[in-house]
């Protein structure tokens, strides 16, 4: 880990299953010595976000976390910290990970580490990039991803381009006011759409205002 950033170690509990994590200390950090995140149009205000836990992050993995992934391939779309992704692949699912910013995998690998677990799959990409090698999924996932209304329509190409014909999709949105929409473009492609709040949040230190968007297309 760069020695130019402050970071956090914390422990995230799953009933049975603990989860270490290695975090930025807070949205005040930022290394980009060679310039590569500007490069990419990463601003050093947005720089830092990838590497905190945010309330949808922990939403999804406490949801995730008892959802059926057995035979599944799954992928975590903009997973920043990648909670969800460790947390599925300490369970032995076929788990890969991609994101936009440079040091995600840096993390990501750190982290693999600290639970002593087998190497994540990950590949850097954004929604717009026009070939990856990231292939076909049964199931995606991921947390607050819809910043902007351009979003909308590139999140729900590359969530086309990734899926199987039968496909099951879970985001959390923490209430940005654009999961409506994102849903009109889903049932395009052919999925049923459901939006729901989180039963149980004690493990947040405030209320959630969000939603657990899921989406269904079968064969």
């Amino acid at each position: 880990m760069t020695s130019a950033l402050r970071v956090n170690y914390q422990t995230i509990e799953f009933e049975n299953i603990d989860i270490h994590l290695c975090s930025l200390r807070d949205n005040q950090q930022f290394n980009d010595p060679e310039g590569i995140a500007e490069k990419l149009g990463i601003s050093s205000a947005q720089w830092p976000l990838f590497g905190l836990v945010w309330p949808s992050g922990l939403v999804l993995a406490h949801y995730i976390s008892t959802f059926e992934t057995d035979g599944k391939r799954i992928l975590e779309v903009g997973c920043g910290m990648a909670l969800s992704s460790l947390l599925l692949n300490k369970k032995k699912a076929d788990i890969t990970a991609t994101d936009y910013h440079p040091d995600v995998k840096l993390f990501l690998k750190r982290n693999t580490n600290l639970n002593n677990d087998k190497e994540i799959s990950f590949e850097r990409t954004s929604w717009t990039d026009e070939t990856d090698d990231l292939g076909r999924f049964d199931l995606i996932i991921g947390s607050d991803l819809l910043y902007e209304d351009t979003h909308i329509l590139e999140l729900a190409k590359f969530i086309e381009s990734h899926a199987n014909t039968a496909c099951e999709v879970i985001l959390v949105d923490p209430g940005r006011g654009r999961k409506n929409k994102l849903s009109l473009q889903m049932n395009k492609y052919g999925y049923s759409s459901s939006h729901m709040k989180p039963l149980h949040t004690d493990y947040l230190e405030s209320k959630f205002n969000g939603s657990i968007l899921t989406f269904c297309r079968k064969a």
